[in-house]
């Protein structure tokens, strides 16, 4: 009888599995080269590595866009397995052993556009904090951090609020009007409206205006939630005062032609508790590191 032969699985090195994890997310090699710092043509070789390992190709390619194969699909669902508990393992020697529950407050617009990946990134670096996240608007986040029901929150500010309110800035970004592409509700009268909730900055400085402009105007429909208004200019039945990086698609911001006031820029601010514990300053830290490179 022949003697088994032993029969050597080939390994899949965690540089290729992070590279793979960085196109599915990204969708093209170049902007996943930025994520792994490394060049374009590198990842390439690094794709190719992975298919010579495997023996099946893991994406489909054309001029347009890469996507995962059913293959690349399931190496996705491991690689990204295995990227977690690597750095689980060596957050466990490298960094401090810090745990506890942090509150974290924060408006829509927050959720939806910055804090998922941050997030994401936080638990791979810092497996012992669990951060609960609520969303809600910045008036009442400002009221439950200073009555200890909250412990982070990130609000909307202009400069005066954010004086008042102690609030450190950590974006900047244009306030536009937005509304349907091609859309006919930016030429109503009177002037059909989406707003969120009385205290909302967005509000303030639009209905103000709007004023200064002795502009006939309705509010037609409220929503305290970006989601919701989005879905009222769908629809068509409004404009709203929107930040700029939530104009996609058919959402857009409106130009000049319709003789709509300006709106000035606005703020992300951040409010920490007085009595931050470490898990909660790591959080703090970790949010205003991710605005840096904003």
């Amino acid at each position: 009888m022949n003697a088994p032969q032993n029969i050597r699985t080939p390994l899949l090195e965690l540089d290729l599995l992070k590279t793979l994890v960085a196109i599915a997310e990204t969708g093209n090699f170049s902007a996943a080269a930025e994520v792994v710092f490394r060049t374009p043509s590198a990842v390439s070789m690094q794709v190719k590595r992975i298919e010579q390992l495997l023996g099946r190709p893991v994406f489909n390619r054309d001029s347009r866009s890469v996507t995962l194969t059913d293959d690349g699909e399931i190496l996705l669902v491991h690689a990204r397995r295995l990227l977690a508990l690597n750095q689980q393992i060596v957050a466990k020697f490298i960094t401090p052993e810090i745990s506890g529950v942090v509150r974290l407050g924060a408006i829509d617009h927050a959720t939806e556009q910055f804090l998922p990946g941050a997030l994401r990134r936080f638990a791979e670096t810092h497996p012992g904090i669990t951060v609960d996240v609520m969303v809600e608007n910045s008036a009442l986040q400002e009221k439950m951090i200073l009555q200890n029901e909250l412990d982070i929150a990130i609000t909307t500010v202009c400069q005066k609020t954010a004086q008042e309110t102690g609030a450190e800035i950590l974006y900047w970004e244009k306030l536009v009007w937005a509304g349907l592409k091609g859309g006919i509700a930016a030429e109503q009268t009177p002037l059909p409206i989406s707003v969120w909730e009385e205290g909302c900055i967005w509000r303030k400085v639009a209905l103000e205006g709007l004023e200064k402009q002795q502009r006939d105007y309705r509010i037609t429909f409220k929503s305290a939630h970006i989601a919701g208004q989005k879905a009222g200019l769908m629809a068509d039945l409004a404009i709203a005062p929107l930040p700029a990086s939530s104009c996609e698609g058919n959402i857009v911001a409106l130009d000049a032609s319709f003789d709509l006031p300006e709106l000035p820029n606005y703020a992300l601010g951040l409010l920490v508790s007085k009595n931050a514990t470490p898990p909660i300053t790591a959080v703090a830290n970790h949010i205003r590191a991710m605005f840096a490179d904003v």
